[in-house]
């Protein structure tokens, strides 16, 4: 263990040299790493009270080859996205269905789940609307709502390397959780003593059998 302030001064200065944009030579790469380094390590020590005082360094160093295929399968992503969207605008059918879709994620550090929050929102095609504490779901804006698999797939994809970046309880293998919505309705049939198959073979919803308890008729068959 070690303290926190010293290693975002360094990550601080590391983060000037791509503002900065410099030049590919040694000299101009130490002065301007330098220049970060007095700037970002006074930084981080005047806001060291904003986050924990200690970090684990082993956790860092395991977590920067999956930051990498982070980045790498985020600016993939971003590629083919700006290629889709502009497909999309061109073609004489506009082939665009705005729709929100439902996200439940696995992680659940406040870290990972704004990495992938501002992943979403900078590809274009996509935008996180909302986030959801008490389900922990991101309710996200596509203009590709014919098809979710296309939506939700990259999504996957970089929630498993977060799970690894930041240390998350769960696993990447492990299944995504259901969607609120999915709950809310298996929450339903328990209520009313059905199950989907149920509604499937009298040709009711759920919504249906609300509907039924609030006229009084239930599941009342006529004499």
């Amino acid at each position: 263990m070690t303290r926190r302030w010293p290693v975002a001064g360094v990550g601080l200065a590391l983060l000037w040299l791509f503002v900065r944009g410099v030049t590919l030579t040694p000299t101009r790469i130490a002065a301007e790493l330098l220049t970060g380094l007095l700037l970002g390590l006074p930084l981080a020590y005047l806001l060291r009270r904003f986050y924990q005082p200690e970090v684990e360094l082993g956790g860092v160093v395991r977590g920067v080859p999956p930051a990498m295929a982070y980045v790498a399968l985020f600016l993939r992503e971003l590629a083919t996205a700006n290629v889709d969207v502009a497909y999309r605008v061109l073609a004489p059918s506009m082939p665009i269905r705005p729709t929100v879709v439902e996200l439940p994620l696995r992680v659940e550090s406040d870290l990972a789940i704004t990495t992938i929050a501002n992943s979403i929102t900078l590809t274009p095609g996509t935008l996180t609307m909302d986030y959801d504490d008490d389900t922990n779901t991101f309710y996200i804006h596509t203009i590709a709502g014919g098809d979710r698999d296309s939506v939700v797939e990259p999504i996957r994809a970089w929630e498993d390397y977060a799970i690894r970046i930041f240390g998350e309880d769960a696993d990447p293998g492990d299944p995504a959780p259901p969607r609120p919505s999915t709950r809310a309705s298996a929450a339903d049939d328990q209520a009313d003593g059905t199950t989907d198959a149920d509604d499937q073979a009298d040709g009711t919803t759920d919504a249906d059998d609300q509907a039924d308890g609030a006229d009084g008729t239930g599941g009342e068959t006529d004499g």
